[in-house]
């Protein structure tokens, strides 16, 4: 059977107006400011209108590590949303906007699949409402006017050695990762070793996602750290007197963006930190006001649970004061037989004994989730190849792990294929028994709470961090910043930091490369193992799939 792409789907979607959709949460038109029909942003007036109001149900969504078998994660957020809606509830739907790195490299867009997709695909995924262009604007105006401080004589005394801030760019480009800047003589300043990130990475990216409103924004854009003097005090961003200039470029981008499902019901999607290189969630902005306005709030964290959930869980629920009513971890059967060994290429083959061997990882993953004290369900993310022998499987682990597990074909039908999902999801949200907590306090040491998740979440034995970089920690503990939370920088395709482990690794240890603060976004960021900043683009890209068509529509997209 011939199987519709996700473009095709998206370009055949009978989308309504954006103020209906609006309308649908209690948003007037008034308090909608439109990007074109299909998309618009909410007004600064009508989140601080609906701040009294009681907070619905969140409802995370998280998932097994990543395989090249895919788990539709994001396609399970948008299919659980409208399965809410089509058994009555009042719910809203809340993701990342992507990045267009990974959009052009390997991992393609960030808006579902199937018929469980958030439209307009295409906008989405390329340049939307301009959020991203608005952060890489302010993150490098900040760049611009650290050089330009040091140039017109460094009156606060910049030791350019130490230049901590470096620049961003929204594209996987490994020939940026390190440079030398300001080459040239004299009227070009002084050179010096500096790099770029992704965009996504940028701790302005982490503000943004983290600020409850534009006073609390500016705020968070001054306390960054841009470089150290000689005599290693910090100089902050408002030193250098950017952070007015940088709130006003991100006016716009702090106020959430509302779309569309394919069945018309609302969606924000605002903000986009990767997971493995940041906290991996969507505003706290866009999260808030969507539990203000629905009574069922559906958001993901990025990649596996050992990464975005715990970031959700440890940082942005700290941060933001809210905690998730249930927790849906989305596993396929093929991603079980990946991590029970069998090989991509064979998968569409039965192997029951491969699906039993992979579950290990997914039981993992529910335990992590539970020592949260949040209830676990499990999507089965329903592929054609999939048999009954397999998929029992699956649902006869998680009972052994204490939670159930439900199979789902929202790919294929909509809301149709997630009813029996969102029915039990709604259950358990509405019965209260969550019992949340982060898995860490605020007063134990920086270095605690790395090797608390390395051990709790990873399972390593030890976390390996020589001395120069403990001394750090400690110094910025003396400096006031040791409550802060963590933010792990590792790989997501292995609770270990060797990407080629799957299933659940033990005997392994955590080496921590470096540690960054981000004193603006409040955390600490522990680089492990390989991780890069600055992603680079695959052999193959999938920029060289996307084109326009003979009637001007975008090709090669997903």
């Amino acid at each position: 059977m011939e199987y519709k792409s996700d473009i095709e789907i998206a370009r055949a979607a009978q989308k309504r107006p954006i103020q209906e959709i609006g309308a649908k949460l209690g948003i007037d038109s008034d308090d909608l400011l439109p990007y074109g029909h299909d998309k618009a942003k909410v007004s600064q007036r009508l989140i601080d209108s609906v701040q009294d109001r009681a907070d619905g149900k969140l409802i995370l969504v998280t998932a097994i590590n990543p395989t090249p078998a895919g788990e539709g994660k994001t396609t399970t957020t948008v299919g659980l949303g409208d399965g809410l809606n089509a058994i009555g509830k009042k719910a809203a739907v809340c993701i990342r906007e992507a990045s267009l790195g990974p959009c052009f490299g390997m991992k393609g867009g960030a808006a579902g699949g199937g018929y469980a997709q958030v439209v307009p695909m295409e906008d989405m995924n390329l340049h939307f409402t301009g959020d991203f262009h608005a952060i890489t604007s302010a993150h490098n105006l900040l760049s611009a006017m650290i050089d330009n401080h040091i140039y017109w004589g460094n009156a606060l005394e910049i030791d350019i050695r130490r230049v901590v801030w470096r620049r961003v760019l929204d594209m996987n480009d490994r020939a940026l990762r390190q440079i030398t800047t300001s080459l040239g003589g004299v009227a070009n300043g002084f050179p010096r070793e500096a790099g770029f990130d992704i965009t996504v990475a940028s701790e302005v990216m982490a503000i943004l996602c983290l600020a409850r409103n534009l006073d609390d924004l500016q705020k968070r854009l001054g306390d960054i750290i841009v470089a150290y003097r000689r005599d290693r005090s910090p100089v902050y961003c408002r030193d250098i007197k950017a952070d007015g200039a940088m709130t006003v470029l991100l006016k716009d981008a702090m106020q959430p963006n509302l779309v569309q499902t394919l069945e018309n019901n609302p969606a924000f999607v605002h903000g986009g930190p990767f997971a493995n290189i940041a906290h991996g969630c969507n505003s706290v902005t866009a999260t808030t006001t969507a539990l203000k306005l629905a009574d069922y709030v559906v958001t993901e964290a990025g990649f596996g649970a050992d990464l975005g959930a715990e970031k959700f869980l440890n940082i942005k629920c700290r941060k933001a004061e809210i905690a998730p009513s249930c927790v849906v971890l989305v596993a396929t059967v093929r991603a079980m037989k990946m991590n029970g060994g069998v090989a991509k290429a064979d998968l569409g083959t039965e192997n029951v004994d491969a699906v039993n061997a992979g579950c290990a990882n997914l039981g993992r993953h529910i335990e992590n989730v539970k020592s949260f004290g949040v209830p676990v369900v499990v999507a089965i993310n329903h592929f054609v190849t999939d048999t009954d022998a397999e998929v029992e499987a699956v649902k006869a682990f998680v009972a052994t792990q204490g939670s159930e597990a439900i199979l789902c074909k929202h790919w294929a039908l909509g809301s149709e294929g997630t009813t029996e999902l969102a029915t039990r999801v709604a259950e358990i949200a509405d019965a209260d028994e969550a019992d949340f907590a982060p898995i860490y306090p605020d007063d134990m040491s920086l270095f605690d709470k790395i090797d608390t998740i390395a051990k709790k979440i990873y399972r390593a034995d030890e976390v390996i961090a020589d001395g120069k970089i403990r001394d750090q920690l400690k110094q910025w503990e003396e400096q006031g910043y040791g409550n802060l939370p963590v933010c792990m920088a590792k790989t997501q395709y292995s609770f270990s930091t060797d990407p080629t482990q799957r299933g659940a690794p033990t005997g392994f240890s955590v080496p921590v490369r470096e540690v960054r603060l981000s004193a603006g976004a409040g955390f600490v960021v522990a680089i492990c193992g390989e991780i890069m900043t600055m992603p680079g683009l695959p052999r193959v890209p999938s920029a060289e799939q996307i084109m326009l068509n003979d009637a001007g529509e975008i090709e090669g997209l997903f």
